[in-house]
Formats: C-alpha cells, sequence, structure tokens
C-alpha cells in the first residue's frame, strides 16, 4: 500500500471501466515546464493512443488529486513533481459512430515543478521527453493541448 505526500493512504484499488462508463472518470494532468521545454508522453492507450500529450492519468479511490497527479506523472515518465496551482478543469468526452459516449474524462490540469526523478517511459507510455517549446507543431499533440501549453506558458 502507497503512501502519498498527504498522508492519505490508498486503501482500494478497484479497475475502473474506462471505455463506454457508466459516470464520468476523474483525471488529472501536469504541465511542466523547464528551460528543456514541457513534459509529454505519448499515449499508449485509448484514448488517443500513439498521441503526445501532458502526463497524467485516473484518480484512484481514496487518492486525493494532488497525490494522483504526483504518482501518475512519476508512473509514466519518471520524473517527481511538486503539484504548484490548478489551472484548469476540463471534459474530454468522445462518442463513438453510434453517438454513445465511449470515453468521459474531467480532468483537473495542474501546473508542477518537477522536483526529482530521471526521465523515462513506464508501462502506460510507449515514450517521455522534454519537448523544446519550438518543436510542439510538429509533434502529434491535439491542437487544444498545443494552445493551453502556450497560454500557461505566456502567463508565468
Amino acid at each position: 500500500m502507497r503512501k502519498p505526500e498527504s498522508g492519505n493512504v490508498v486503501k482500494e484499488r478497484r479497475p475502473v471501466r474506462r471505455e463506454y462508463p457508466d459516470t464520468p472518470i476523474a483525471g488529472v494532468a501536469a504541465v511542466v515546464l523547464s528551460d528543456e521545454g514541457v513534459l509529454l508522453a505519448q499515449r499508449m492507450n485509448e484514448p488517443s493512443r500513439g498521441r503526445w500529450g501532458l502526463p497524467g492519468g485516473v484518480v484512484e479511490l481514496g487518492e486525493g488529486v494532488e497525490d494522483a497527479l504526483a504518482r501518475e506523472v512519476e508512473e509514466e515518465t519518471g520524473v517527481v513533481v511538486r503539484p504548484k496551482r490548478l489551472l484548469a478543469v476540463f471534459d474530454t468526452i468522445v462518442r463513438d459512430e453510434a453517438d454513445r459516449i465511449k470515453f468521459h474524462y474531467v480532468l483537473c490540469e495542474y501546473l508542477c515543478e518537477a522536483v526529482g526523478g530521471e526521465l523515462r517511459p513506464s508501462s502506460d507510455a510507449s515514450d517521455a521527453r522534454w519537448v523544446p517549446f519550438e518543436d510542439l507543431a510538429s509533434m502529434d499533440i491535439s491542437l487544444g493541448t498545443r494552445r493551453f501549453i502556450e497560454r500557461v506558458r505566456s502567463s508565468l
């Protein structure tokens, strides 16, 4: 059993049905900026398999949002982060051909500071890297994510 920074112990780990869920799923994502650029992970799973995006994932039962954020970033990228502030809350809703909801996430996006670790992808990400800001336009990343990163960077 892992004890997160907040001291809350994650007591239960139940599988969450991500595809065609019964309810929206709480998720987190991190905007981690450095002199090298922005930290991105290449998604290994749907939705958006193979595309680059902000590292993050699903909040587990009994886990605080910021604890989930730190855990997910480290699991996906090897980088240890400290959440600094909540930037935005987004809905990601993907429908199938029959207009049924295939994926529905409510994502809390945080600005984070890298405080340690070693960059390496994990089982959830096929790759992880610091991407120079000038290379974002050439990455397979959603336009919305790229614009969000640019907005956050320009606001600092």
